[in-house]
C-alpha cells in the first residue's frame, strides 16, 4: 500500500471505530483512519461529526448510546481508565447511588501528569488488574467486589454502602469473604446486617 492510499480517509474504517465506542473517536483513531483534524473540521463544519470536547469528536449520525457519557470520559484517559467508584456501583446497579459526576480510576503513573480534567469527572489513582474490572457495553468499570471496597474506603454513606454490598450478595456478584473493606466500614455503624 502507498502512502497516499494509507492516508485516504476511510469513512467505514471511521464508522466501525464509532461503532464500538456509542459513536464517539478520539483525533488519534481518526488520523489512523485518514481523517486529519483538519477534515475533521471540514465534517463538523457540514454536521457529520461534532466536537465533543478537546481530542474527541462524534459521528452525529450514529444512533445514542447508553453510556455516551462515560464513553466520552473513558477515551479522555486514552482507554487507560477504568469507571469506578459511585460511577461504577451504578453500572452495576448496586444501591439506590445517582452518582452527580463520574469517577474515573486512572494508573498511579497518571498521577505525575498534569491534565486538564473535564467538568464532571473525578479522579482517582489505582492500578486496577483486568482480574477487577468488567465491561459495560464500550466501556470498563472496576469489578463489583473492588467498587465496594473502594467505594468504604472512599467513606461512601453507610447506608448506601450497606445497601449495594447486601445486593451485591443476594445478586451472586461478591462473596462474603471479599467484603473485608465493607464490613471494617460499616462496624462502627452496626455492621453489614444492621
Amino acid at each position: 500500500m502507498t502512502t497516499l492510499q494509507a492516508n485516504k480517509p476511510n469513512w467505514d474504517q471511521l464508522f466501525a471505530t464509532a461503532a464500538a465506542q456509542s459513536g464517539y473517536v478520539t483525533t488519534q483513531q481518526a488520523a489512523e483512519a485518514g481523517y486529519s483534524t483538519q477534515l475533521l473540521r471540514k465534517h463538523v463544519l457540514a454536521g457529520r461529526v461534532m466536537r465533543a470536547q478537546r481530542g474527541i469528536y462524534r459521528l452525529v449520525h450514529f444512533p445514542p448510546g447508553e453510556h455516551e457519557a462515560l464513553v466520552a470520559a473513558w477515551l479522555w484517559t486514552e482507554q487507560a481508565g477504568v469507571l469506578s467508584h459511585q460511577t461504577a456501583l451504578s453500572l452495576h446497579g448496586l444501591s439506590d447511588v445517582l452518582p452527580a459526576q463520574i469517577h474515573m480510576t486512572l494508573p498511579e503513573v497518571w498521577r505525575l501528569r498534569r491534565l486538564r480534567v473535564p467538568a464532571g469527572v473525578v479522579l482517582h489513582h489505582a492500578d486496577v488488574a483486568p482480574a477487577d474490572r468488567s465491561w459495560f457495553g464500550p466501556v470498563p468499570a472496576t469489578s463489583a467486589s473492588r467498587t465496594l471496597g473502594d467505594c468504604a474506603k472512599a467513606g461512601l454513606s453507610p447506608e448506601l454502602l450497606r445497601q449495594a454490598a447486601l445486593q451485591a450478595l443476594r445478586r451472586g456478584l461478591v462473596v462474603r469473604s471479599e467484603l473485608g473493606d465493607v464490613e471494617s466500614a460499616l462496624e462502627p455503624f452496626g455492621g453489614l446486617a444492621a
